[in-house]
């Protein structure tokens, strides 16, 4: 008997049918000389600290490295505490038995460095010896499982893969659990979460806020003249300086209205040449998908991996934008099968060959770019459609002609000032017809020549203001995130250093649930916001390694460089474990950032502990309690005497100097709710004795 092991029990019915295993039994499918089974994810984790008899936040037992690290059946929190999750013990002794039972074993998890890791993991905790042999497909179709089923891969193949994901769960454990205990125990109270790929990923967040916040607004001002084209169209110029001041603007704006004439100096015409877009990789789908549609990346994850085992797309969490030769040769009829869906009719171009912009098999990791399958996409809901559709469309795109244009500048100098005009008209709309935005972009400039005198028809000043970079949103965050901070625009740019970004495509989209988890962060509308205990942790951590983008960046290279086989685990894990026990000891030193004053004041919540000051925050030192009351709200620092009327009285006076998320300024009252939440209570209009309270 052989047995294959999926990641789901979904793919497991899938790939159980096709082999013939039609047998239902507890855990496993069985027949035709199979046995189908699952896991549910990662059945097997690393133990916590109390696995290696370490209890506690105790700085004596800083930092905490194992030698060999133990592995355990997968946790679940109770009310006494963690413990084994029955239903998971259950599955693997299963497991176990059909392992055992059996001549060898087919690994079918998802074909990625945590697929890898899931079987890897279970494989070594029960001890198991049979030989295994791997199934590595990019869908889920039914001709996709039966031709790699023929063409199964021997397992010692993706060996470094399983090291590079071993070296990635072991130094993530190393960083989060001395990085968290170090903190917290520097604070002397509540637990500050920190990690390899979240605490860096939350310092990008804090930093454009407070760039965002602490942007001086300027105006500034800028003059506009029109000018009519021989066909009686109006043509509008902007003038290329800007002034600061609106006094030396204005008299210029005089003395171009009394002009009435401006003569080109320059006249430039070219033709611009547009690449077709790459292909989705999962970060550019889930950034996409954020701007145009507001879907979190985890929502977009959550959909792609639903098409993907519905077998309607390709593998979802890959991290490149290219397909190798072979699958070149596949999508001619797949552009055919797309033409026919009522989304796309008319859009596909059949006679054209199909553009290589996006063939490039060395390129090409672990899978491919995301395509669609060829199986027809029915009953799906409207979110799900939106995604198929995307990508469907984005193929369309990269398989179209370039877009060709005719620009033209015209600059022309009117009372010493000079002015510009720039247009552009689309000569071959190729890729950019696919969604209609060639027609929005034609601005038809005349044929004018240097020398040419123009008549001004109008002129205009206008006042502007200049803006800060906005809020990071989920979008912009992922591509920081891939690129490790740095900003590039240009897709084959940002491609190339994919490696040097921080987290992979799987794991970006959890790694900014977990900070809304912990409460470090918020959304507001599409933007990012962080909340004042992410401000709090940044203040303290945004000068060391622990928040260092570049630094995290080249660990991911590193992980990247093991997988390729280029670098040994065993170097890597050293200097992991070196930079464990440097930001152990930075951050345990820290704790002069947490001295404490006592306010005075009993805490308001159990009545028995004292509120104490913590620079950023007003904590309760009653263990059992710990209420904290941050004093940044809506970047405005409530003062000692604010926070002590907040503590004695439930709420303080009005007061003003408050900036929404929106940037605007207002009044309020900060106030208790019931649970102790601090919220804003605003003034009704007609008296100042009665509030409307509005949380924050």
């Amino acid at each position: 008997m052989k047995t294959i092991i999926a990641e789901k029990p979904s793919v497991a019915r899938e790939i159980a049918r096709i082999v013939g295993a039609t047998k239902r039994e507890e855990g496993y499918f069985e027949g035709g000389g199979y046995a189908v089974t699952w896991a549910f994810g990662h059945l097997v984790q690393l133990a916590m600290p109390d696995g290696y008899g370490i209890r506690g936040f105790v700085r004596d037992n800083l930092p905490v490295i194992p030698e060999t690290f133990t592995l355990i059946p997968r946790q679940e929190k109770t009310e006494k505490g963690y413990k084994p999750d029955s239903g998971v013990v259950s599955q693997i002794k299963i497991i176990a038995r059909l392992f055992k039972e059996s001549e060898q074993i087919i690994v079918a998890t998802d074909a990625g460095r945590e697929g890898e890791l899931i079987f890897r993991y279970l494989y070594h905790y029960i001890g198991c010896t049979t030989p295994f042999v791997r199934l590595w497909i990019s869908s889920l179709t039914d001709k996709a499982i039966r031709e790699g089923l023929r063409n199964l891969e021997a397992g010692d193949k993706y060996d470094n893969l399983y090291l590079a994901a071993k070296a990635r769960s072991e130094s993530d454990w190393l960083v989060g659990i001395n990085g968290t205990q170090a903190l917290s125990i520097a604070a002397g109270h509540g637990t500050y979460s920190v990690g390899r790929v979240q605490t860096p990923t939350l310092a990008m967040v804090c930093a454009r806020y407070w760039e965002n916040r602490r942007f001086t607004v300027e105006p500034f001002w800028q003059l506009h003249i029109a000018a009519d084209d021989s066909n009686g169209e109006v043509v509008k110029f902007s003038s290329s300086e800007k002034w600061k001041a609106k006094e030396p603007a204005t008299e210029l704006y005089n003395k171009v209205k009394e002009a009435g004439f401006a003569t080109v100096t320059k006249a430039e015409r070219k033709e611009k040449t547009e690449e077709t877009p790459l292909l989705y990789d999962l970060t550019t789908l889930q950034k996409e998908a954020n701007a145009k549609y507001g879907f979190t990346a985890e929502q977009t994850l959550e959909i792609a991996q639903r098409l993907y085992e519905k077998k309607l797309i390709t593998y979802p969490r890959t991290g490149s934008r290219y397909i190798p030769e072979d699958v070149f040769t596949e999508i001619p009829k797949l552009l055919a099968f797309i033409g026919n869906l009522p989304e796309w009719k008319g859009k596909v171009n059949l006679k054209a060959m199909p553009t290589r912009r996006s063939v490039d098999g060395g390129k090409v990791t672990d899978h491919h770019a995301l395509l669609v399958t060829g199986e027809k996409p029915l009953f799906l809901s409207k979110e799900d459609n939106i995604i198929y559709q995307m990508i469907a469309g984005r193929m369309i795109e990269a398989f179209s002609e370039k877009c060709v244009k005719d620009t033209a500048t015209v600059t022309a100098e009117c009372a010493g000032a000079e002015f510009v005009a720039k247009g552009s008209i689309i000569k071959q709309a190729g890729w950019r017809a696919v969604s209609g935005e060639e027609e929005k972009e034609e601005t038809i400039i005349p044929g004018w020549q240097e020398g040419n005198t123009l008549t001004l028809k109008a002129a205009s000043i206008t006042e502007g203001k200049t803006k800060p970079k906005p809020l990071h949103t989920e979008a912009t965050l992922l591509s920081a995130m891939e690129t490790a901070g740095k900003e590039i625009e240009d897709d084959a740019l940002r491609q190339a250093l994919k490696d040097c970004g921080i987290g992979t495509p799987s794991t970006r989209a959890a790694i900014i649930e977990t900070l809304f988890k912990r409460g470090y962060m918020e959304r507001c509308k599409k933007s990012l916001v962080p909340t004042e205990k992410g401000l709090a942790l940044y203040s303290v951590v945004k000068t060391m390694r622990i928040a260092d983008v570049a630094m995290t960046g080249e660990w991911e290279k590193e992980l990247a460089r093991i997988e390729r086989g280029e670098l040994p685990a065993d170097t890597f894990r050293k200097e992991i474990e070196a930079y464990t026990r440097e930001i152990t000891s930075e951050l345990l030193s820290c704790d002069k950032l947490f001295a404490r004053r006592d306010s005075g004041c009993k805490c308001p919540k159990c009545g028995t502990g004292s509120m104490q000051f913590y620079g950023k925050v007003v904590r309760c030192d009653n263990a059992e309690c710990g209420l904290p009351v941050f004093r940044l709200k809506a970047n405005r620092t409530l003062t000692d005497d604010e926070i002590k009327d907040l503590l004695t009285d439930g709420h303080t006076k009005l007061l003003k100097g408050f900036k929404s998320k929106q940037g605007k300024s207002f009044d309020a009252v900060v106030a208790f709710d019931g649970d102790y939440n601090t919220t804003f209570v605003f003034p009704e209009r007609k008296t100042t004795k009665k509030f409307s309270g509005r949380k924050k």
